[in-house]
């Protein structure tokens, strides 16, 4: 049936950039090996056969072009989707990021626009080693002017890219490498998930889990465990990071009283941080005890799978965090 039509988490990016390039005339995407070869993950397989190299741009292996070329082509009346191969690579084009990209539309008064999306890969877990696997989200969440998203699953890909696609600002749309097998649900129409809008994934009563990106998962399998235990969690997959949905934050704090945030980035300086504050400054008087926070350390991602595997969050660290919260309460 067409309703239980399933997808790839990967494959969901290839049908969303197809329906963008549908959709707008003025659209086209650019990146390294995103036209012969596809893209590294298979991201943009096939799509060249059918639009031609006109495009779907293959560029130099220079990030601060890429970004240099989607700046341009937004401010003069093109709607480009950029792909940044890593999202480690972002520190060689971070200028065009924090000075043109968010800034322009601000120092123009509004009359540039700049609809570009940035499709970038983060997370570890297959041995890439420490400058190929970070999560570094919270760089672009900080600067004014830019958006950024983080699906959880393939239809959630899908309908963010879009959304990405016809917003008139800056998106960056981080994905993870270790979800990219991962099948799911992709309705073949056309359709958006809103910009901003989080999204309770399970409802709970005793504590809420706040996460997003491949996080969802393993909170999913974390509270499968609790449940075993007589813990009924909630997970909130916040999908949108900035814009974030903070009212859908405070309205599970407050049913739930407790929290822990979770994400795969280094705990130091991490979203959790940003998260736990805004708990604290509009829902303070509902929490019976302190926002819990589980991230990875403040180290490098190691390239041994025995080290990468004790680095990276997991399902079994965020029940220990859960059953700790509650024991302090």
């Amino acid at each position: 049936m067409a309703d239980e039509r399933e997808l790839t988490y990967i494959g969901a990016v290839a049908e969303a950039s197809r329906t963008v390039l549908l959709e707008q005339e003025n659209a086209f995407i650019a990146g390294e090996d995103v036209a012969g070869a596809g893209g590294v993950f298979g991201s943009y397989r096939g799509i060249l056969d059918e639009f031609g190299d006109q495009r779907i741009v293959d560029t130099p292996i220079s990030e601060e072009g890429i970004i240099g070329l989607g700046v341009g082509a937004a401010a003069t009346g093109l709607r480009p989707i950029v792909d940044i191969m890593f999202m480690d690579f972002m520190g060689e084009c971070m200028d065009e990021i924090a000075n043109q990209m968010a800034k322009m539309r601000y120092m123009f008064g509004g009359s540039a626009s700049l609809p570009i999306t940035v499709i970038t890969m983060s997370g570890g877990g297959i041995n890439m080693a420490a400058q190929h696997s970070q999560s570094l989200e919270a760089w672009i969440c900080h600067l004014p002017g830019l958006k950024v998203v983080a699906p959880s699953t393939a239809y959630d890909v899908k309908g963010l890219i879009i959304s990405a696609s016809r917003d008139d600002n800056p998106v960056f749309v981080v994905l993870n490498k270790l979800s990219l097998r991962n099948r799911g649900h992709v309705p073949e129409e056309s359709y958006t998930v809103p910009l901003g809008e989080a999204n309770v994934v399970r409802e709970g009563s005793d504590v809420s889990i706040v996460t997003y990106s491949r996080m969802v998962g393993e909170s999913m399998t974390a509270a499968d465990t609790l449940s075993e235990n007589g813990i009924e969690a909630e997970v909130l997959d916040l999908r949108s990071l900035q814009p974030m949905d903070t009212e859908a934050i405070v309205e599970s704090v407050k049913k739930t009283q407790r929290v822990v945030v979770v994400h795969e980035a280094v705990r130091f300086g991490g979203l959790g941080g940003e998260i736990a504050a805004q708990i604290q400054e509009d829902a303070f008087d509902y929490l019976d005890a302190p926002v819990a926070r589980v991230g990875a350390p403040f180290s490098p991602v190691p390239f041994s799978p025995v080290l990468e595997q004790a680095y990276i969050p997991n399902a079994g660290r965020i029940v220990t965090e859960v059953n700790e919260l509650l024991n302090a309460a």
